[in-house]
């Protein structure tokens, strides 16, 4: 079989793609471009298959055409193992994140390793480490959530909060490609009734210079209508290294897909958000992708100079001067479901020389695939 992939809107610098794939599973397949063998991962999900593989370079107008071939070596990649309170990943040997499902209010990614092998987001609450910050110890590293549902905080922790309580792992896969799980979650009242349902869905992907997380949540409202309240206090949430904060004056920057940087980023609306910094001597970053699909495209951005990072969609009172509290409401009637996707791009260099925007049309604009005999 052969495929065929044109770049129609974007350019594809080592970013994923994923081709609906109709014929039996291929047995550890490869494309083939002239000399080049990438590595393919077969994933079934939603009742369709894919095949899905890093494209390392296709520039836009620009077409090539692969061979589907079996591996002509040992591929690897991803691989997990599941422990009783998480679910840890590693990439060709070395860790890359954890899911960890018990323990805390809520579920959440910790560590999570950037793209030069060190650790990416705040250490604290999750472990003491000298020279960081211990401020909102419900900031726990990558995390989603909100602060008023139905009334009912959920984004900080403790005493007559909502819980996050986790049910089951649907899915776990890893590859030479990616790792992957489906966790079941509920959302409960400080009394312990069940308010929301909750699917999410998590996919890592890695090279040398750069890694990704696609983070996929579906909200249900379980025997009552749910609303989320107008409040900056949510909901996507990444707290970054310590090293990286603005405040500290040591190389930290927010820049947004619209150029505003800084303290002038919060609360405003754009495709994107890049924070970097250094760690342990190096500039990286985390660029949170907002889906096009998503409520309120572009989202609002809780971005702080102290090191809070959050999309957030809801919070319209506190973002917009002059907006009356509840103009950021939304209500999911029982029965009724709520996706959000959101990817994290965590690279090396700062925003422009990482080519933050280019990556941002990748994500939103796939190429065209088309399979030849």
């Amino acid at each position: 079989m052969r495929l065929s992939i044109q770049a129609t809107a974007s350019s594809y610098r080592y970013t994923p793609v994923w081709a609906e794939w109709n014929g039996a599973p291929p047995r550890e397949p490869t494309l083939q471009h002239g000399t080049e063998f990438i590595p393919v991962q077969l994933v079934q999900t939603d009742g369709k298959r894919y095949l899905v593989w890093i494209e390392p370079d296709l520039p836009r107008g620009k077409s090539k055409l692969y061979r589907l071939r079996p591996s002509p070596r040992p591929l690897e990649g991803f691989h997990h193992t599941i422990a009783d309170n998480s679910l840890q990943i590693s990439y060709q040997g070395k860790p890359f994140t954890a899911y960890v499902m018990r323990g805390a209010p809520k579920p959440y990614l910790y560590p999570v390793y950037g793209p030069n092998d060190k650790p990416i987001t705040r250490h604290f609450p999750m472990q003491r480490v000298a020279g960081e910050t211990t401020d909102h110890p419900h900031h726990r590293s990558i995390w989603f959530t909100h602060g008023e549902v139905n009334g009912i905080d959920f984004w900080t922790e403790g005493a007559g909060k909502g819980t996050i309580v986790h049910q089951s792992l649907e899915t776990v896969e890893s590859g030479p490609v990616l790792a992957r799980w489906v966790a079941r979650n509920e959302w409960r009242t400080p009394d312990g009734k069940p308010l929301l349902g909750e699917q999410t869905e998590v996919i890592c992907y890695a090279t040398p210079e750069s890694r990704w997380i696609d983070y996929r949540v579906s909200l249900t409202a379980l025997d009552t209508d749910v609303k989320f309240g107008d409040t900056k206090e949510g909901t996507f949430g990444v707290r970054v290294a310590s090293s990286m904060e603005v405040k500290r004056g040591a190389g930290g920057q927010i820049v947004n897909a619209t150029g505003q940087r800084d303290r002038d980023a919060w609360g405003k609306r754009a495709l994107w958000c890049d924070y970097t910094g250094i760690v342990e001597g190096e500039v990286v970053g985390i660029a949170i992708f907002d889906h096009p699909n998503n409520l309120r495209h572009p989202t609002y951005w809780h971005v702080r100079d102290y090191g809070l990072f959050a999309a957030n969609p809801f919070g319209v009172h506190d973002f917009v001067p002059g907006t009356p509290k509840g103009e950021g409401d939304y209500l999911l009637k029982k029965g009724e479901t709520l996706t959000f996707r959101y990817r994290l791009w965590l690279h090396k260099g700062r925003t422009e020389e990482a080519g933050v925007s280019q990556q941002y049309d990748a994500y939103r604009y796939a190429p065209r695939l088309v399979w030849r005999p």
